[in-house]
């Protein structure tokens, strides 16, 4: 299964990466339905650090990100799973395609996470060097608007109407 078509099934919510039941179902190969059922049957298994229910504020942000529907109106509102809760699904669903499904799965959270990680270092070693450069250049920016307005500041002055005496040269 390619890690590509998983990353993009992984959503954040309430800060935290998770996977939803009807994304899980389609990987799965089976219908939400059965999954969700399997999940109930062995409740105790989730608790709500490996799955919850979306609210509906969640959810009804969540279906502004899919452009067209194939699953038409839902019932219910959706299961999110994290990365532990999709890991236990792999002991409740106990399939050949399951197993192969989620060693995919946990590859796709190890590289988000990774690529989070490294992502996180660069934005604050920019975040650093914009304050660094910030401070040096302020002062440039200071000394460029007083060169400008100083410019202005002269062609004001000779465009000026005179006021006063006038000597006639003749």
């Amino acid at each position: 299964m390619e890690l590509q078509i998983i990353q993009k099934k992984i959503y954040e919510i309430r800060g935290q990466k998770v996977m939803i039941d009807f994304d899980l179902a389609e990987l799965y190969e089976t219908e939400t339905k059965y999954l969700k059922r399997a999940v109930k049957q062995n409740i105790n298994r989730f608790p709500d650090d490996f799955m919850f229910d979306l609210t509906k504020s969640e959810w009804e942000s969540l279906r502004c990100n899919f452009s067209t529907s194939k699953r038409g109106g839902t019932r219910y509102r959706p299961f999110a799973f994290t990365e532990q809760g999709v890991a236990m699904l792999s002991s409740v669903l106990k399939s050949k395609k399951a197993v192969e499904v989620n060693i995919s799965i946990m590859r796709a959270f190890v590289f988000v996470r990774q690529y989070a990680l490294s992502h996180k270092d660069l934005t604050d070693k920019l975040k650093k060097l914009e304050s660094k450069y910030n401070r040096k250049f302020k002062d440039v920016f200071e000394a460029i608007n007083y060169l400008l307005n100083k410019d202005k500041l002269e062609t004001e002055q000779q465009q000026r109407k005179r006021i006063g005496f006038k000597r006639n040269n003749d």
